[in-house]
């Protein structure tokens, strides 16, 4: 008896070990079988696209500049929220700020007059990357891209009469401007955005921006488009710029998304107000954003309020005061001081690498994984993917794709359970729910019924849990019209590689031929 009980000993841990070691075997295998793949499918890639040549010093920058997404791994794709500060740059702000002494700007000091000539350098860099005159633009530093857009709602001259003209397609803070302009009497009008490219017709924007009155003087009346959906990746005209100015509008160019691989040339457009955001072009800092305003329409915004830092002086018996000129009336309280130099330090990297060779290796991988993901499909037939705007760039489009997963049965896949699976490969992508007026899910249907839902109890529980939450909180929406539903969202930038993207495509497939059960939840 002894004998035995010792042989059982002896004998668990090896069938533990061998287990392992199998275990260790097929993934092994595994691995050099996707490394197979993976040169294979890159070499076919870089033969589809000549021009991926010209971007191959990218692939050097990452490996010394950001070194952390091979070496732990990550594939990223979330540009469209932020973008990846590199090495070079963490190393040149922290050497400035540790190898001197600055204070605050609004003093008379050396330590004040230290950061105010990099606050005068920052400036004069956002004008020059962006090729805006000088003489025709300023730059007002914000604390972000959302407060860079309501300083200009909340300064812009609405009145009755006056008009506020957007797109569905603008993101929430452009959207948000029409409660500025509807307590101030004046009407809100969309554009809406049509399938299956999601674009607006461009004879439908020119209608609408036409002028219908007769007299010289007009109402002001301001037009507000993104460059590039934050959604969808579609980039609208820029021609709409002149097209509505000579018409008497005002234009604010929301540049979030676009500015991180485009050129924006502003010596060849001139919008009169520009939102852009540092963090997504480059990474770091991550508490400035900027408007660009031109001069001209600058002076028609009135502040409805002031703050220290934006005033020469104000008087509690007089009740008045005195705003500052320019830039300085309009930047509240003490600005980020310490991180302007880092603005300085991001754009220059980004005109090293050079905005051509970023835009076109986001073009080229986005194109690819476009048919990819597209052709996709269950042994069924039904698609595995349904993307929400344009499937290829024969029109201009960026590096975001909105898409959803969808089952055998033809049913959305939930997107949080995505996101979760996604991340166990470290993975980063975005999920949440769109208000998106005119994004149809092309014959997909969120199943919330028993029947067509595979008879696991606890994902029938669940998933009915995340379809009930969300027709909750969205039956306002759905009641005038306007169908909303969760997304994912994958973005490409200045760091991207053909592997993340051939990644996303391996992590997609195993998505096929199932109705995914989620084990977190379920387990």
């Amino acid at each position: 008896m002894m004998a035995s009980s010792s042989s059982n000993l002896i004998c668990l841990p090896l069938d533990r070990y061998l287990e392992k070691f199998e275990l260790a075997r097929r993934r092994l295998i595994v691995k050099h079988r996707v490394a197979r793949a993976l040169r294979k499918a890159e070499k076919a890639f870089r033969k589809a696209n000549p021009t991926y040549a010209d971007t191959l010093r990218l692939d050097h920058i990452r490996r010394i500049d950001y070194t952390v997404l091979d070496k732990e791994n990550h594939i990223y794709l979330d540009y469209a929220s932020s973008g990846i500060h590199s090495e070079s740059q963490l190393q040149r702000h922290f050497e400035l700020l540790r190898s001197n002494v600055f204070g605050n700007p609004h003093s008379i000091n050396p330590t004040s007059s230290a950061i105010t000539k990099l606050d005068e350098q920052a400036r004069a860099r956002v004008l020059s990357f962006f090729r805006a005159d000088p003489s025709e633009y300023i730059v007002i530093f914000t604390i972000n891209t959302s407060n860079a857009l309501k300083l200009i709602g909340e300064a812009y001259p609405f009145t009755e009469g006056g008009e506020l003209l957007l797109l569905n397609d603008n993101q929430p803070p452009v959207i948000g401007l029409r409660d500025f302009a509807r307590r101030r009497g004046a009407a809100v009008s969309y554009l809406p955005v049509k399938q299956p490219e999601l674009r607006c017709d461009d004879d439908a924007v020119k209608s609408a921006l036409k002028r219908k009155e007769s007299i010289d003087e007009i109402p002001v009346r301001l037009f507000a488009f993104p460059a590039q959906s934050n959604f969808t990746g579609v980039q609208h005209p820029l021609e709409w710029i002149a097209e509505a100015q000579e018409q008497g509008w005002h234009v604010l160019l929301d540049a979030d998304n676009y500015t991180p691989t485009n050129i924006l040339d502003l010596s060849r457009w001139h919008p009169d107000f520009v939102s852009v955001s540092f963090y997504k072009m480059f990474g770091h800092p991550s508490s400035v954003g900027a408007v660009l305003a031109r001069r001209e329409a600058f002076a028609k915004l009135g502040r409805p309020w002031f703050a220290g830092g934006t005033v020469w002086g104000s008087s509690v018996q007089a009740n008045g005061h005195m705003l500052l000129g320019d830039n300085e009336g309009f930047e509240d309280g003490t600005i980020n001081f310490l991180s302007l130099p880092a603005i300085r330090i991001g754009l220059n990297h980004i005109a090293g690498i050079g905005m051509e060779a970023i835009h076109t290796r986001v073009s080229c991988l986005t194109n690819w994984l476009l048919k990819e993901l597209s052709g996709l499909t269950h042994t069924n037939g039904e698609p595995l993917v349904v993307i929400y705007g344009p499937y290829t760039s024969d029109l201009p489009r960026g590096g975001i794709i909105a898409l959803n997963f969808v089952d055998m049965k033809g049913c959305l896949v939930d997107e949080d359970l995505v996101a979760r699976r996604a991340a166990a490969r470290n993975i980063t992508l975005h999920v949440g729910s769109a208000l998106q007026p005119n994004t149809e899910t092309s014959g997909a249907v969120e199943c919330d019924s028993p029947d067509a839902i595979q008879k696991v109890p606890g994902e029938n529980r669940e998933r009915k849990k995340t379809t009930e939450r969300r027709r909750e909180s969205e039956t306002s929406f759905n009641e005038v019209g306007l169908p909303t539903g969760g997304f994912i969202r994958i973005s490409l930038g200045l760091a991207s590689n053909f592997s993340d993207a051939f990644e996303f495509v391996q992590f997609a497939s195993t998505f096929l031929d199932t109705i995914p059960i989620d084990d977190a939840r379920t387990a």
